[in-house]
């Protein structure tokens, strides 16, 4: 059977117009896993920070795929996966107002507590 060269395809052809419209349409769709953040805690008991973002099924398969990525080399020793659409922050044009209440609470600043010498020495 011989194929014709792709100089003599046309968009013409009608059965190549209903191909190429049914493949656009099943690339068009999202047919990606879903998004999880990965946060990993580094071996000297520091915090969880975030380590990158990847694409998985569930949640057993993101932890999985977390591991092979980002603690292949044993540098974290517990990691988090969560998934991004659950992730809920506040809006840079909020900061004023959100952060406002903060404002009228100074003795939460540590300039109003003496700390003793002792403690200062051990630092």
């Amino acid at each position: 059977m011989r194929y014709p060269s792709r100089s003599r395809l046309s968009t013409h052809d009608p059965n190549l117009k209903e191909n190429m419209s049914e493949k656009n349409d099943t690339e068009s769709k999202d047919t990606q896993w879903p998004l999880w953040e990965v946060f990993t805690q580094p071996r000297d008991g520091k915090p969880h920070e975030h380590a990158g973002s990847l694409h998985a099924p569930d949640a057993e398969m993101a932890l999985e795929n977390a591991r092979d990525v980002y603690a292949r080399r044993k540098e974290a020793v517990n990691i988090w996966v969560v998934p991004s659409d659950q992730i809920v922050a506040s809006k840079g044009e909020d900061a004023g107002p959100f952060f406002d209440p903060a404002d009228d609470k100074p003795y939460r600043h540590p300039q109003f507590y003496s700390v003793p010498r002792a403690s200062k020495r051990r630092s």
